[in-house]
């Protein structure tokens, strides 16, 4: 995942997303949770109360009491967190929890029968939740006013959040985990599309497909259709291209052909240092002709194509061999039947052709012609028996117009455009030299085979 990729981006954002939401959640049950527990227990501590209320009597001499205490056994224990306590003007009940230490009321109490929920400081300085109440007693027994209250330590509340958050955590970790990758599935759905475009433009480049297509979703089909519309525009400017190039390489033919007409006359009338001059300028404009049609036709068939090697090969020597120069030679042909190359049948012809053709003027006895197919690529070698070439001098043979021989027959392009043609087909051309003469390997791409494999 490459840094600022859509793809790491979406799924940076949903990882933020599904945090924030998960935080916010845990933050939101907690608070629920605490209103639960605190209804709980208050609902606890009113039952307290009610007990605790139902429970006042008065002696016979005035003296306030209880006459059953609250049944949990933590208004005994000191300090336990639970406490109740009632006062009437100067009298004051409290359980045995609260010690010697007294429950600080608030000044304005409930009116008669209602019940008041408050926050108060506790013995040792923690908080207390307390519920109140203010009650007149019946006549029988005093009918004076009193307030009555139960507290407990708010700690409890605290502490039982705390627990629930520690249960809750690792549930939410395993809701993150199942988030992000769901997540990460729908940004993998989602942006599948995108993928399809870059591999099938990847094709198109290659030369396997000459189009995008219409089998995309609704939010990318517009895009698909817009660079499609873009290849279609290239493809007729080539094309346009191709047909001015030719037709003007065309052109020139004729005037050429007129040219070396002219120069055999001046030979012929002993005119030779004119009609050698010519003869050079109508050479070197030949070359140009010949390497524009050439690069004209490469221009136009970069389209998916499959050339059949062996046959190919076959066609070229029939021809060669025909000739002045092949006729006199041994022809050995090793390429399998089956193998295929990513190339147009008939750059590779020309391609080969000046291969074979250079082979055949500067062999001795024999000329073979080779095929390693490896996994991805093929090499096609043209191998002669001739008498090699310099190493220092490798190089200039691949140059524009480059002749070693300058008494044979040609333009001197034959090499270099094909170097061309391979190059457009995302090839190359290698050219080696030994003492048994000259290796020149054609390194193209594969296409599926007759056996149905492919590169």
């Amino acid at each position: 995942m490459k840094r600022g990729s859509l793809h790491r981006r979406l799924l940076l954002a949903a990882a933020a997303s599904i945090g924030g939401a998960l935080v916010l959640s845990a933050a939101g049950l907690a608070v629920l949770f605490q209103q639960h527990v605190e209804r709980r227990i208050e609902a606890e501590l009113a039952a307290h109360l009610e007990q605790l209320l139902a429970g006042i009597d008065y002696r016979a001499e005035g003296e306030l009491r209880l006459a059953g205490r609250p049944a949990d056994p933590r208004f005994e224990a000191a300090f336990s967190g639970l406490y109740w306590q009632i006062e009437s003007g100067e009298r004051l009940l409290r359980s045995r929890s609260l010690w010697d230490e007294r429950l600080a009321l608030p000044a304005d109490g409930p009116a008669d029968g209602s019940v008041r929920r408050h926050r108060v400081p506790a013995p040792g300085g923690a908080e207390l939740l307390l519920l109140e109440r203010t009650i007149v007693l019946p006549a029988r027994i005093g009918g004076e006013s009193l307030r009555a209250g139960v507290a407990i330590d708010a700690a409890e509340v605290r502490a039982a959040r705390r627990e629930f958050l520690g249960d809750l955590l690792p549930y939410l970790l395993l809701i993150a985990v199942l988030l992000w990758l769901a997540a990460w599935v729908q940004v993998k759905v989602g942006l599948s599309p995108l993928a399809v475009v870059r591999a099938r433009l990847a094709a198109i480049h290659a030369g396997e497909a000459r189009r995008l297509g219409e089998r995309f979703p609704n939010e990318v089909l517009p895009l698909a259709r817009q660079v499609d519309v873009l290849l279609e525009q290239q493809e007729r400017e080539l094309e346009r291209a191709r047909h001015r190039a030719a037709d003007l390489a065309h052109g020139l033919k004729t005037p050429l052909q007129v040219l070396a007409g002219d120069v055999e006359t001046l030979r012929a009338r002993g005119e030779r240092e004119l009609a050698g001059e010519i003869e050079e300028v109508a050479v070197l404009m030949r070359r140009h002709v010949d390497r524009e049609l050439a690069r004209a036709r490469m221009a136009a068939d970069r389209g998916e194509a499959l050339a059949p090697a062996a046959d190919t090969v076959r066609r070229v020597v029939a021809v060669v061999s025909r000739g002045p120069a092949g006729a006199r030679l041994q022809w050995r042909i090793e390429v399998p039947a089956a193998l295929r190359v990513r190339i147009d049948p008939d750059d590779l012809a020309e391609a080969l052709g000046n291969l074979i053709e250079n082979a055949a003027r500067h062999a001795r006895a024999g000329v073979t012609i080779q095929a390693d197919p490896q996994d991805d690529i093929a090499v096609l070698a043209v191998l002669d028996d001739g008498p090699g070439i310099p190493a220092e001098r490798l190089e200039e043979v691949l140059a524009r117009g480059a002749r070693l021989d300058s008494a044979a027959a040609g333009t001197g392009l034959g090499l270099a455009i094909t170097r061309d043609i391979a190059e457009a087909w995302g090839g190359s051309l290698e050219i080696r030299s030994g003492r048994s003469g000259v290796e020149a390997r054609l390194v193209l791409r594969r296409g599926a085979d007759g056996t149905g494999r492919s590169a």
